[in-house]
């Protein structure tokens, strides 16, 4: 098993990785009847899109000696109504200052387009990926 979920009441869910022990709380969304005090599960999934797409871009940064710490990815989740979901996620990511090649560049975009993350969401979801040197 990967998680244990337990309903706490008023909107609100506590998850339990079950394998270190570590919580993240959720909340629903202001415009969902919620408070909004904590990421929504809509939140998590969008920022799992740029958590997982850094994560591989780390892996094959290590193995090409690329320089990748201190990159931050910026995400934007643009949700629709009827039926409620995300329609759109936007990552934009930030490069510490180095002079990437081309082969670095071309490297790094495509590990972060074929994360697990986005390769596993519904292909109507639009996923705008921008890179910023």
């Amino acid at each position: 098993m990967t998680a244990e979920i337990v309903y706490k009441g008023e909107l609100r869910c506590e998850m339990k990785h079950l394998t270190s022990g570590e919580i993240v709380v959720t909340d629903a969304p202001i415009d969902n009847h919620g408070k909004g005090q904590t990421f929504s599960p809509t939140d998590i999934v969008a920022a799992a899109c740029g958590s997982c797409a850094l994560t591989v871009m780390g892996i094959a940064a290590r193995t090409h000696n690329i320089l990748l710490d201190g990159t931050k990815v910026s995400v934007l989740k643009v949700m629709v109504n009827n039926p409620r979901k995300i329609s759109e996620v936007y990552l934009d990511f930030y490069f510490p200052p180095n002079n990437y090649s081309q082969k670095e560049k071309d490297i790094l975009e495509h590990t972060a387009r074929t994360c697990p993350v986005l390769l596993s969401l519904n292909p109507e979801l639009k996923q705008n990926l921008k890179f910023h040197y």
